[in-house]
């Protein structure tokens, strides 16, 4: 049997198609080769069109079936992972109704705030893990406010893996995990949250009915399966948030696990058995995909919005043609700590760790006379690990200590300057693996639909590639602490760990 996984992510669309009993990929695509542009009208706004997803996702399906490597028919079961976050409204007839407003955008920072007032910051931290920020739900909210003609033609709201499995099912199903993401979720009472739609003013039918993310949340639409040369009739048997899947991708499913991700942004998540919170919601915990009612799973998933943004930001501005590779070799030039270059990657709005603050990115410390290409591109490396050993020790300040970090062979992470920073930087081992989140998708079907009779089972021949320890890494105390310095005087407080 075969496995389709769909990453819908926010530079672009992956897609892998797996072998259950080999839990390999048989192939791995991208659409586009281009980064997927954000819409950003105005500043801290951030948005994408919901209708360009789906037509990507298409156009990957076919560039993955183009490959010849299997035979699409065999394909039995598909799973979606999502950049997390996001809002996508459509009517009755499933129209979208507005670009989706998504994770990054930082409108709704000050609507989020006056909810968390007037709810109760205890109440919201007790019952949804979470201040209301700038999450789903007061994107809503922020759409109800300001473009009310909008709002009143609302019939669903969805997250955007909802919406492509929509596009694939033609039916709409939540879960748990997904509504938490959003801050509409109830972990005390195990449902949608009364207090958060009474203050905002939600309909509950504008909500699909919830069900466990490893579930049938429809099957392939005959018309669909046939521009895709795919079996109509095959179940969507997992959709989870992009954080989540990467660390079932990584078999991160058991409290004190912990997982990381260096894409557009930077995510540490670790699982917990606990319903536990951040006092200042800088870090945050959301359902996990093996959360019920009667297995408290949350993932506390701290996020940096500007890691891999930054990167390739600096290889617009900096590198004109070269590639990723060329960039980590020219950084590798350079020595630790970058000749005394700070850079705080914070320009890609509001920070939940920095207390939804947006300070901008910046840099520090250049020196006209000594500095070229290859600190630049250090320095920016050293930076984002700078920026995860702050979150880390915010974590730390929680119980949540990680003794050792499993991440993909992926994105930054396949940057040895970066990885040996990270690990240097936050003193935690860091072991990687052959793994990515469209597998991860592909391997959440397969518990979905059956094949795989517990979670685990889908991650049993999981291949390590290597583990780098602190004792393997330059000393970056030093550097850290003048980062930290610079960091605190572009805030309007001072956070002590």
């Amino acid at each position: 049997m075969l496995l389709l996984g769909i990453d819908v992510g926010t530079s672009s669309i992956k897609v892998s198609v797996v072998d259950a009993s080999t839990q390999r990929s048989l192939v791995t695509v991208q659409y586009p080769d281009q980064e997927t542009p954000i819409s950003s009208p105005k500043p801290g706004w951030a948005e994408q069109d919901p209708e360009t997803w789906w037509l990507h996702v298409q156009k990957a399906i076919l560039k993955a079936n183009g490959s010849g490597k299997y035979d699409p028919s065999d394909i039995g079961a598909i799973g979606i992972a999502y950049q997390m976050h996001g809002l996508v409204i459509t009517d009755k007839a499933f129209n979208v109704l507005r670009p989706s407003i998504i994770w990054c955008d930082s409108r709704a920072v000050s609507i989020g705030a006056a909810a968390n007032d007037a709810i109760g910051a205890d109440f919201c931290l007790q019952h949804l893990l979470n201040s209301p920020g700038n999450f789903t739900a007061s994107k809503l909210a922020w759409v109800k406010a300001n473009e009310p003609e909008v709002f009143g033609t609302v019939a669903h709201v969805m997250l955007p893996g909802d919406f492509i499995s929509l596009k694939l099912t033609g039916t709409v199903t939540s879960t748990p995990s997904a509504l938490s993401e959003g801050v509409f979720w109830d972990f005390t009472t195990h449902s949608l949250s009364r207090e958060i739609l009474s203050y905002y003013g939600f309909g509950k039918e504008l909500f699909a009915g919830t069900q466990e993310v490893f579930s049938v949340h429809g099957t392939l639409e005959k018309q669909v399966a046939g521009q895709l040369a795919l079996r109509p009739g095959i179940p969507v048997s997992y959709k989870a948030g992009d954080q989540p899947n990467n660390a079932l991708s990584l078999g991160v499913t058991e409290p004190g696990e912990v997982a990381a991700t260096a894409g557009t942004s930077g995510v540490i998540y670790a699982v917990s058995d606990q319903l536990t919170y951040d006092p200042l919601s800088r870090v945050n915990s959301f359902a996990h995909v093996n959360h019920r009612r009667d297995h408290t799973r949350t993932g506390v998933l701290l996020c940096i919005n500007g890691t891999g943004i930054l990167n390739s930001w600096a290889r617009r501005q900096f590198g004109g043609e070269m590639s990723y590779t060329a960039m980590n070799a020219l950084a590798a030039t350079a020595e630790p700590g970058s000749g005394g270059i700070s850079v705080l990657p914070f320009g890609n709005g509001s920070e939940r760790m920095l207390e939804n603050k947006m300070t901008g990115a910046d840099f520090s410390g250049i020196d006209l006379n000594r500095h070229n290409q290859s600190h630049i591109f250090r320095a920016i490396q050293e930076g984002i690990a700078f920026a995860f050993r702050y979150g880390i020790d915010i974590m730390r300040s929680n119980q949540v200590h990680p003794t050792s970090i499993r991440a993909g062979l992926a994105n930054l992470f396949q940057s040895d300057i970066f990885l040996r920073s990270f690990v240097a930087a936050t003193g935690v081992p860091v072991t990687l693996y052959a793994s990515d989140g469209s597998v991860g998708a592909a391997l959440g079907a397969g518990i979905g639909c059956g094949y795989y009779t517990a979670v685990q089972d889908a991650f049993s021949k999981q291949e390590v590639l290597k583990t780098v320890t602190p004792d393997e890494c330059p000393d970056l105390e030093a550097s850290y602490q003048q980062w930290l310095h610079l960091l605190q005087t572009k805030l309007p407080f001072t956070n002590k760990h």
